[in-house]
């Protein structure tokens, strides 16, 4: 069964469209490229799928990612729908180790979703900063006082922990 068809299908549950896809990407059965091309030919439910498994795969394997990839995520984190929002953070939460150098944009498209409605949007947002912050690049100098002030406005306790965590880290 080829990407499309799988994702317009009905046989399978979103998850488990996940996991086949996520399968598929790390069995080399599929490349990074051909999941971005469908995901942006397709609808926003579908473009939600395919991050998700590439999140899933990434957090197995984060070699597997591309340039393009972290490109492709750092610009959906823009998009309207929450899903698309908080599985391109993740991805990138999985990912940025690897490419230190380009986190700059990425900073700028998470600070925006760490003011986010959505709890899990900013969840997301705020893995994907702590993951940026604990790399201890030049970016920390202006990224740990926003972080910092972040942490001074957010109401849920689990989204403070991740960002105390991840500063802490950074300054020890």
């Amino acid at each position: 069964m080829n990407l499309k068809m799988m994702l317009s299908g009905k046989e399978l549950k979103t998850k488990q469209k996940v996991l086949a896809i996520s399968q598929m990407l790390l069995e080399k059965k599929i490349s990074i490229n051909e999941i971005i091309n469908e995901a942006n030919e397709s609808s926003t439910a579908e473009k939600a799928t395919c991050i998700e498994a590439m999140e899933f795969a990434t957090k197995i394997n984060p070699g597997i990612s591309t340039v393009a990839l972290l490109e492709f995520v750092i610009e959906s984190l823009m998009e309207k729908a929450p899903r698309v929002k908080w599985e391109s953070a993740k991805v990138i939460g999985n990912i940025i180790h690897l490419y230190p150098g380009k986190s700059d944009h990425a900073i700028n498209n998470l600070l925006t979703n760490s003011e986010h409605a959505g709890t899990v949007v900013r969840w997301s947002a705020a893995f994907a900063l702590g993951e940026i912050v604990k790399l201890k690049a030049k970016q920390n100098k202006e990224l740990i006082p926003a972080i910092e002030s972040i942490i001074q406005v957010e109401e849920n306790n689990a989204i403070k922990k991740i960002y105390l965590a991840a500063v802490k880290n950074a300054t020890d």
